[in-house]
């Protein structure tokens, strides 16, 4: 290999989304098309989050240790934690997707 570019070198930023090779004078490069920023808080939504990861993660696990189920062994260790785990994962998903 020599360190010249005789041959084709793929550079992406060389393609619109057609896949027409781009000019170099456009304007995407200066003003990208990006959203403006959102300013969030942590408030309400974010202290019901912590409220279940302490759920999921403190006292679920202490429950199942310290008053064991009257079930199978495998139901104690392998679906009753499957509820605070799939709660903490909608409650995550609900705290971070605002409008």
């Amino acid at each position: 290999m020599t360190s010249s570019d005789d041959g084709y070198v793929h550079d992406p930023s060389e393609f619109d989304d057609d896949g027409d090779r781009r000019e170099d004078d456009e304007e995407w490069v200066d003003e990208p098309d990006h959203s403006e920023p959102v300013d969030r808080e942590f408030d309400w939504r974010g202290w019901v989050l912590v409220a279940v990861m302490g759920l999921a993660f403190i006292v679920s696990p202490a429950m199942i240790l310290l008053v064991p189920p009257g079930l199978e062994y495998r139901f104690a260790l392998i679906v009753l934690p499957l509820f605070p785990a799939a709660l903490l994962a909608i409650t995550a998903v609900w705290a971070t997707t605002r409008p």
